[in-house]
């Protein structure tokens, strides 16, 4: 078991290493299957120095060609999945199910660090996951804990009205507080998505999960600002949500089944 768990978390980090791929291209609208690495001055990147989480620890997180620094997205992002993929094998206990969930994951990990780069969803990422999300609850009914075609179908399409709707409503609550939007359009289709593979329990775990991890984040903040109202200090007037929804998602995907809702 611990040579399997190993070997699950090499392939987890190498995983995260196409993840970087991805939240550095994406957004540049450049392709992520074609072009090799390089560095930012444009200089290849060999292979022995793109090994997931050693390269950048040898290299000390800055380029050897140029001296430039290696974002600690990349190194975060490899450490992530390496961890996340054993652990999801250990929770769910069957390997459909944690390819299916582990895909799901490596989505989100993107999303929510394309999310905190731009402060966009790309709907590409976001409607296209809500669609894979309804196939693979036909093809695979047992994310849902059914062997019901008719039943996952059901789950999938309903946790994908429900969570829409549902953040829908919240958004729309806290721009007529706030009078500014509160919950953008790209949440409320990432929520969607979470949905049709979590299902109805996921989208409320997802949604007061990472509103309950993203108020905990945010609180030390506001904190300061009423402690020390004459000081300066950062202050967050935009706050990217699906980090918090994709925080959530996970949790309810490794511990779901501990968890009250259920």
């Amino acid at each position: 078991m611990t040579c399997l768990l190993v070997f699950l978390f090499i392939i987890g980090a190498c995983i995260g290493s196409f993840l970087g791929v991805c939240v550095d291209r994406i957004p540049r609208g450049k392709s992520v299957i074609f072009g090799h690495s390089h560095c930012a001055c444009g200089a290849p990147i060999p292979p022995c120095l793109n090994v997931p989480i050693l390269a950048w620890l040898l290299l000390r997180g800055r380029s050897k060609c140029c001296g430039a620094r290696i974002p600690f997205k990349f190194f975060l992002l490899e450490l992530l999945t390496g961890f996340l993929l054993p652990i999801m094998f250990l929770s769910q206990r069957d390997a459909t199910r944690t390819a299916i969930f582990f895909s799901l994951t490596c989505c989100l990990l993107v999303v929510s660090f394309i999310d905190i780069d731009t402060m966009e969803l790309p709907d590409f990422l976001t409607i296209g996951l809500a669609g894979i999300g309804l196939v693979v609850s036909i093809i695979f009914p047992k994310i849902h804990g059914t062997t019901n075609v008719f039943a996952s179908a059901h789950r999938s399409v309903f946790g994908l009205l429900c969570g829409t709707g549902i953040l829908f409503w919240i958004g729309m609550l806290g721009e007529w507080i706030f009078k500014k939007e509160a919950i953008g359009l790209g949440d409320i289709k990432l929520i969607g998505a979470i949905g049709t593979f979590c299902g109805t329990k996921g989208c409320l775990y997802a949604i007061f999960g990472g509103s309950a991890t993203g108020t905990l984040f945010i609180l030390p903040f506001l904190l300061w600002r009423l402690l020390f109202p004459k000081k300066k200090s950062h202050t967050i007037s935009i706050l990217p949500f699906a980090p918090f929804l994709s925080l959530g998602t996970i949790l309810f995907i490794l511990c779901g089944k501990f968890s009250l809702l259920l």
